[in-house]
């Protein structure tokens, strides 16, 4: 059986059927509007993105006018996770979706569970990325120079190394709030999406919300370092949401267990606590593999 360390679950716009690459001219315009199209409208499967570890499906989705592209991951085609016995990927690919939308952050493309061509799966707009970006590098030198944070040291060649480093940018400082959320396990680089209009999203969310500690991310640049205040206006907004009777818990209380949901607010509750972004545990690995 597999485990979440050897399942990547790489879905990125460099995985696409070239030859079925749809260009829609009637996308959707808001969230709500491309829920509606991938709840609702018909889904056509144009390729299968072939370095996903996982079935994944590059489609497009259309309804009353509007087309857009698309990935599918049918449930059918998940892989078992001995450390993941509850539920489904697909189904934590949409409350980290929710999860997002409840910080304002979005930084999640639009997601839904929705039965399509192989059954029942995850629907997620497809993001088209922007050609360069200035996320992660690999430097020679000790420390990071203004501007960048220090992720550690990787072997680029026998006997010698470089320092990895990620930039210092309010867009992924957010997204590593979001993932101490999610308790995400697997925040590789290929699974940053800028976009355009200085977006970026986070995909691959099938690794999240285990009741154990399992933060696995390239993003550890602010660990142990104190918390926005905008960070902490949100995270009080969702301890709300996950309160009793909240919404965001009923919500995922419909793609979660019970207990997932009580270890999601605790991971809430104790990042209000702390006032700090959380440090590695020690206990797991810290950054996934392969990291990028």
């Amino acid at each position: 059986m597999t485990t979440s360390d050897e399942a990547g679950l790489g879905t990125t716009a460099a995985g696409a059927p070239a030859d079925d690459r749809a260009t829609p001219a009637t996308g959707p315009a808001t969230a709500a509007d491309a829920v509606r199209l991938l709840t609702e409208g018909e889904l056509t499967v144009r390729g299968r993105i072939r370095d996903a570890s996982n079935a994944a499906l590059y489609c497009t989705v259309a309804l009353d006018g509007q087309e857009a592209a698309c990935v599918y991951k049918p449930v059918a085609g998940e892989r078992p996770l001995w450390d993941f016995p509850d539920g489904t990927l697909a189904e934590r690919e949409v409350a980290a979706y929710e999860v997002s939308q409840a910080t304002g952050w979005s930084l999640v493309p639009p997601t839904v569970l929705r039965e399509g061509p192989y059954g029942e799966g995850m629907c997620q707009l497809w993001i088209e990325v922007l050609p360069e970006s200035d996320l992660l590098a690999l430097v020679d030198a000790e420390e990071p120079e203004p501007g960048w944070k220090a992720i550690g040291f990787a072997e680029v060649e026998e006997g010698r190394t470089a320092l990895l480093v990620h930039a210092d940018d309010v867009r992924l400082r957010r997204l590593a709030v979001l993932d101490a959320v999610i308790n995400n396990a697997d925040r590789k680089g290929g699974h940053l999406l800028p976009a355009d209009g200085e977006r970026l999203y986070g995909i691959d969310h099938g690794v999240t919300f285990n009741v154990e500690n399992k933060l696995r991310t390239l993003l550890w640049g602010w660990a142990g370092e104190t918390l926005t205040d905008e960070a902490l206006e949100v995270l009080r907004g969702l301890r709300e949401g996950l309160g009793e009777g909240g919404a965001l818990a009923r919500r995922l209380g419909e793609l979660l267990t019970p207990a997932e949901v009580g270890a999601t607010r605790a991971r809430v509750e104790a990042l209000l606590a702390s006032g700090r972004h959380p440090e590695p545990g020690g206990e797991w690995p810290a950054i996934p593999w392969p990291p990028v």
